[in-house]
């Protein structure tokens, strides 16, 4: 299949170009400096900015499905706004295209604990607390879409992106759950390496399951 990735310049974008290009897709990848993106093979690169809904729809023309792992970054001060600004400008992207696929990475702040979102924790991390905001109110927004077949990854809570202290490597295995997050026998957060993370997408992808739903993974 032919699918658009946004976000494969980040640490779980990567990972899940690699994923899609181990399992055979054609992969078009949606960068704002295609200068800077080395040449592989079964990669187009194509110039977008994700703000601009137009420069989506026109890059993920004629793909089957759009992934995203799209971050505005955790140390930019306008994380909340700049995020919700270019996830509903890649929303209106893929709809205005006519691509139906899209499926999501989130965050973990949004899964529930006792009723209460992890992100409303009185515990919850400060400093990545306006981020989680964001990938949460992203996931209502999506909760209403009736146009998109949409999925939505949780990462495992104790999933830390950008962190080179990652567990196994790539496995195949991983279990799954829906809005509660996954713990080991021990009672601690259960982990993912990034790569599972993305063969958990990409079996999403590739089986069509989860549609219009939000889910989590974890070992």
């Amino acid at each position: 299949m032919k699918v658009a990735l946004i976000g494969a310049t980040g640490f779980v974008g990567a990972g899940v170009l690699e994923e899609l290009l181990h399992r055979g897709h054609e992969v078009v990848v949606l960068v704002r400096k295609p200068e800077a993106f080395a040449v592989r093979e079964h990669v187009q690169v194509v110039q977008a900015d994700v703000m601009n809904a137009d420069e989506v729809q026109r890059a993920v023309a004629g793909c089957g499905a759009v992934l995203s792992a799209y971050n505005a970054g955790w140390t930019n001060p306008h994380i909340y706004d700049d995020f919700m600004k270019g996830s509903r400008a890649i929303v209106q992207g893929v709809k205005a295209a006519g691509i139906k696929r899209y499926l999501v990475v989130g965050g973990a702040g949004s899964l529930y604990v006792n009723g209460q979102q992890l992100v409303d924790s009185p515990d919850f991390p400060a400093f990545i607390k306006p981020g989680a905001s964001a990938a949460r109110d992203m996931l209502k927004e999506l909760e209403k879409e009736t146009d998109l077949d949409w999925t939505l990854l949780s990462p495992a809570v104790g999933f830390h992106g950008g962190s080179a202290a990652q567990p196994k490597g790539r496995t195949g295995q991983y279990r799954t759950g829906k809005d509660e997050p996954l713990m080991q026998a021990d009672g601690q957060p259960g982990d993912i390496s990034v790569q599972d993370l993305a063969v958990a997408l990409v079996d999403a992808l590739d089986k069509n399951e989860h549609i219009r739903a939000r889910f989590t993974v974890a070992y």
